[in-house]
């Protein structure tokens, strides 16, 4: 049998669970026959509305957290793309055919998202287990042995919640760590010479994504010259920003001293090949002069510059990518090109937060992001970045530090 003859609508409706369908905005776009029943609740009462009018929180019970529990997971989910499993949770349901009547519930929910083509959450499934009856099994609810398991059963699961919770003000804690680390590495988002330069860094959502990614501009010697660098450390967290630290401030000294970008990063190689956890690890630098309006770059496994010409046509700078840093044991010439630009052009440098999406080709990020350089090409610097990254990174933040350089020409 094949995709194209597999009913999808029945198979969803088919499975021996309570599963729902919810839209970003927690408004149910579809329900199977196993929820309904399990709820109580006709499709009519469920399909297009939002999720807590159709199961708000116990307004009797003071210490009802359910719905906050439950809309902090699905949060989580559309924001990070990722499943989120939810410990046990007590939510009572209101009694459909009498009104003020709330039953005592207790479900085990776990939330994952469905991708759309843009690679955003368009769906997330919502799967709900019920072991109200498991709780209640011996005794009723007012029996000795049932009552004890149902306190045990939710003492337990109130212990893992704050545990989570423990757990997130500890990552917390180490991003805001993390952060401040890389604040102190990074050069300060100025102009180079009397050249105008914009530069941002946004780090990913989560706790512990953070630092893994850096930018560099250096005033080089010899004429009106300066270099421009990204680079990506592979990993996250105080570790990532401490690696971060010294490939960049390697690639700053060497650049000063290198007579062009392939062999700074030779020398960066060299050095990354001695560095813990700089396995992988990426960079790309340019160096622009402005007396012969050239810019000429090197490229170690990492995304290429786009250069934005005055008519809006984006010139890829990928005709000199190598490996990443690490690649080579031994050294190895790296590749160099050259090309020209007219005043008033835009260099742009960036990171795969920028452009990479999950389940979506890196052909379309790089494609959408040319696209918006080109409309947005006449804005300031400074403008123009805050514009590109209102544009393509998604309404929660990425998944991946990002980090961006705009140089005007």
């Amino acid at each position: 049998m094949t995709d194209t003859e597999i009913d999808y609508a029945a198979v969803f409706q088919a499975l021996p669970g309570m599963v729902a369908l919810l839209t970003p905005e927690l408004v149910f776009a579809d329900v199977n026959e196993e929820f309904l029943r399990g709820a109580g609740r006709t499709r009519e009462q469920m399909v297009g509305r939002y999720l807590f009018d159709v199961f708000p929180d116990n307004p009797n019970n003071p210490s009802a957290s359910g719905m906050r529990n439950l809309a902090a997971s699905l949060q989580r989910v559309t924001t990070s793309g990722e499943r989120d499993a939810m410990a046990l949770q007590r939510y009572d349901v209101e009694n459909p055919e009498r009104p003020g009547e709330w039953e005592e519930r207790y479900w085990s929910p776990i939330n994952a998202p469905v991708p759309g083509r843009d690679g955003k959450v368009a769906l997330i499934v919502h799967r709900v287990e019920e072991v109200t009856e498991l709780i209640k099994a011996r005794g009723g609810p007012t029996g000795g042995r049932a009552r004890v398991l149902e306190a045990e059963l939710y003492t337990r699961a109130r212990e893992l919640q704050e545990l989570n919770e423990r757990l997130r003000q500890a990552h917390a804690r180490e991003r805001e760590v993390a952060l401040a680390l890389q604040e102190a590495m990074l050069p300060a988002r100025r102009q180079v010479g009397h050249h105008d330069a914009a530069v941002r860094y946004r780090p990913a959502v989560g706790a512990l994504n953070v630092c893994g990614d850096w930018y560099d501009l250096v005033d080089l010697v010899g004429g009106n010259r300066i270099a421009v660098a990204v680079g990506d450390v592979v990993g996250h967290g105080l570790e990532a920003a401490g690696v971060m630290g010294q490939l960049r401030s390697a690639l700053s000294a060497a650049s000063r001293v290198a007579e062009g970008p392939a062999e700074a990063l030779n020398v960066l190689g060299r050095y990354a090949n001695v560095v813990d956890g700089a396995e992988s690890a990426t960079a790309v630098t340019t160096f622009i002069d402005y007396d012969h309006h050239t810019i000429t770059y090197s490229s170690a496994g990492h995304l290429p510059p786009l250069l934005v010409h005055p008519d809006g046509r984006v010139e890829f700078l990928d005709r000199a990518t190598d490996p990443p840093l690490d690649a080579r044991p031994d050294p190895f010439p790296r590749p160099q090109a050259s090309t020209t630009y007219t005043e008033g052009a835009t260099l742009v440098l960036y990171t795969d937060g920028l452009v990479e999406r999950r389940h979506e080709d890196i052909d379309t990020g790089l494609g959408r992001l040319a696209d918006a350089l080109s409309r947005h090409r006449h804005q300031d610097p400074q403008t123009f970045a805050d514009a590109v990254l209102l544009e393509l990174l998604p309404p929660g933040g990425a998944t991946d530090d990002t980090a961006l350089v705009i140089v005007r020409l």
